[in-house]
């Protein structure tokens, strides 16, 4: 990328344009652009790696993580839908009898226990979502790369 310098008097006669070349690596060194946006301390793995390096390790990791989502995902799926399934067929062939309405009364008596401690878990959820993004904030390029893989790696 060039960039125009301004000319002397005595350039200004001739029509020869001069340009100047402008060091993107350079530049990028001088002005980090993340810590205006992120903050003063950008994390130790921008320092180590270039953008291409942290992109494509957080990229190739996101992808083993989506892809073993998918698959862990579909087998819990598989599981859980077969099993309700053959609940269903053991319950119309008459090998079960399921009491509804103490399944519903078991139901209703978990949801309130699960209303009860995810108020208790507030503040320790609190925590962990400020310091996740704080640890995004520092290593913006790998979460970004990571993020990317994670949806290509869930979409094969």
């Amino acid at each position: 990328m060039a960039a125009r310098r301004p000319r002397r008097a005595s350039e200004r006669e001739s029509d020869d344009d001069s340009y100047e070349v402008l060091d993107l690596t350079e530049y990028a060194r001088r002005h980090h652009w993340w810590n205006r946006v992120f903050g003063r301390n950008s994390g130790p793995i921008v320092e180590k790696y270039s953008v291409a390096t942290q992109i494509v390790m957080g990229g190739v990791t996101g992808w083993c993580a989506g892809f073993l989502f998918q698959k862990v995902g579909k087998l819990a799926a598989t599981a859980v839908g077969g099993g309700f399934l053959l609940l269903q067929i053991a319950s119309h062939s008459g090998y079960v009898q399921v009491d509804w309405k103490r399944v519903e009364k078991d139901v209703n008596k978990a949801k309130k226990q699960l209303k009860k401690r995810a108020n208790k878990a507030a503040p320790e959820i609190n925590t962990l979502i400020e310091e996740s993004t704080e640890f995004i904030k520092q290593n913006i390029v790998v979460s970004s790369g990571f993020v990317g893989g994670f949806l290509l790696g869930l979409a094969s």
